[in-house]
């Protein structure tokens, strides 16, 4: 019995103790408590991820200029040829025959020249006879007129010899038209001689042709033919090999989204890797940036050009490349988490969310007070209409559903549909506006509109704990953005000055930023 008060005495005391241990853990509950980052100095690039395929920089393709089966093939993939080398063979009977009868006719066409020739020169000498005859016509008829005019033989006789000279001189014309049509008929026989030659020619060109042979040195990298396949090169002239010229010497060809490429030159520095080496990385340079623009499902992209040396021959051709170009960077500055950028504490809104690379979309409920503070905005400084104001609250409408799926999407695709989606509803908000609101509105998204990643002095707001521990807005200017890491350009925050990226533990009511809308 006398250990029943001393049970009761520990019994209060262990609840005393237990509660107050609970009072204290609430307590400290209530305090909201961060994760901190420090402002650091360091080097900062700003780049344009993509995709791209690695090809070879010179890659021909070898056809047939003839048709016909395949007879040989002395190469195959992977083969390494030399310039002028005969890789394949065409069966040349049919092109054979075609040569050979070609030289017959050009044989009997120049045995008709010699007869042609011959013919000519019987007309020459008729001719030549023709005006034998006409000379000694000419010469009896001028005597019978001689003795005519002296009264010595009868006029019937000059008129007989007069007859006789007339006939001669038609029969020189004769033979002069006669020796024009030899003639003609021999050079119509030269021509076709010509024409005979150029069809053995062309006869003999066939049959080269179906000898096919390497355009260039390099390596065997495609063969789409097979020994005893028949290719026809009616339209136009089949594939079969592919070569490229050398492989030690490669390009990768790399889709850029619109948005990304008027920040890519000629001869910046890029590298990239491929799934077959994923720990190697290799470099290269901007070669080139092509101005034709390829539309896939309304997604506009330009093709970039990078160089991409293989010594070792372990890329190949139409490897998956994912490329990085910097397109600017910094050797030294000041630089934040990008997190620091897009955290926003419990109860704190904001209608245009700083530019940060990668900012996440926010809940349904963020978003709509994002987008009624934009509506507010645009009603009063751009004096809208009742009708105004009802288109705008259809592209908000429609909008804001497709920022807040943002979320959804990959951290390397937000961006890119983001910046995508703004555009849209920029472009919309502008159609609905008269000329002097559409001034006003240029001015207002030239404000409030955050920068692409790469540009310089964009606005944004970071959150720093102060000597209570309780999150206190700061305003900086930020620069490059390498997607994790953004240059601080201006700004309170020194080296070393704490920044909150996020909350310690779960509960503690911080949120994410709200989406970035266009102004």
């Amino acid at each position: 019995m006398k250990k029943t008060p001393l049970l009761i005495i520990a019994g209060t005391i262990l609840a005393s103790a237990a509660f107050g241990v609970y009072r204290y853990l609430s307590d400290q509950g209530e305090q909201p408590a961060y994760r901190l980052a420090k402002v650091e100095r360091g080097p900062i690039a700003a780049a344009v991820s993509a995709t791209g395929t690695l090809n070879p920089v010179v890659s021909v393709l070898v056809g047939s200029q003839v048709s016909g089966q395949i007879k040989e093939l002395y190469v195959d993939f992977n083969s390494p040829v030399k310039k002028d080398q005969v890789i394949a063979r065409i069966d040349p009977e049919s092109f054979e025959l075609r040569v050979r009868q070609a030289m017959a006719d050009l044989e009997a066409t120049k045995a008709t020249v010699l007869t042609q020739m011959a013919g000519v020169g019987a007309q020459r000498a008729e001719v030549s006879r023709n005006e034998v005859n006409l000379a000694d016509a000419k010469r009896d008829y001028e005597r019978k007129q001689m003795l005519v005019e002296k009264g010595f033989i009868a006029v019937a006789d000059r008129d007989k010899t007069q007859a006789v000279y007339n006939a001669a001189q038609e029969q020189v014309k004769t033979a002069r038209a006669q020796l024009a049509v030899a003639e003609a008929q021999a050079k119509n026989a030269e021509a076709v001689v010509k024409q005979r030659e150029s069809q053995l020619a062309q006869a003999k060109v066939d049959l080269d042709r179906t000898i096919i042979r390497a355009p260039v040195d390099g390596v065997v990298i495609k063969r789409s033919v097979d020994a005893g396949q028949t290719v026809a090169a009616s339209l136009q002239a089949p594939e079969l090999f592919q070569i490229a010229q050398n492989l030690r010497e490669m390009q990768v060809e790399a889709s850029i989204d619109e948005a990304d490429v008027g920040r890519v030159k000629v001869d910046q520095d890029a590298t990239f890797t491929v799934d077959s080496f994923p720990v190697r990385t290799f470099s290269g340079k901007v070669m080139q940036v092509r101005k034709a623009a390829l539309v896939v499902q309304n997604v506009v992209t330009y093709t970039v050009v990078i160089s991409a040396a293989n010594p070792d021959l372990q890329l190949l051709p139409g490897m998956t490349a994912n490329v990085r170009i910097t397109t600017d960077q910094r050797a030294s500055v000041l630089k934040l988490p990008n997190a620091a950028l897009r955290f926003r504490p419990a109860g704190f809104s904001d209608s245009s969310t700083p530019a940060a690379a990668g900012a996440t979309a926010a809940p349904p409920a963020a978003g709509a007070e994002a987008g009624q503070q934009l509506r507010t905005r645009l009603v009063g400084a751009l004096n809208l209409d009742a009708q105004q104001q009802a288109q705008l609250d259809t592209i908000l409408a429609e909008s804001l559903p497709k920022l807040a799926a943002l979320r959804e999407l990959p951290e390397a695709d937000r961006a890119k549909a983001g910046e995508r989606t703004r555009s849209e509803m920029r472009a919309r908000i502008t159609e609905m506006l008269k000329p002097e609101q559409k001034r006003k509105y240029e001015e207002i998204v030239a404000e409030g509109a955050s920068r692409p990643a790469g540009t310089t002095a964009a606005r944004g707001r970071v959150f720093v704990p102060d000597a209570g521990g309780q999150a206190k807005a700061i305003s900086v200017r930020t620069g490059l953005s390498d997607g994790s890491m953004t240059e601080l350009v201006g700004g309170e925050l020194k080296e070393g000055d704490p920044v909150i990226i996020g909350a310690a533990q779960a509960g503690s009511g911080a949120q994410p930023s709200g989406p970035r809308l266009p102004f």
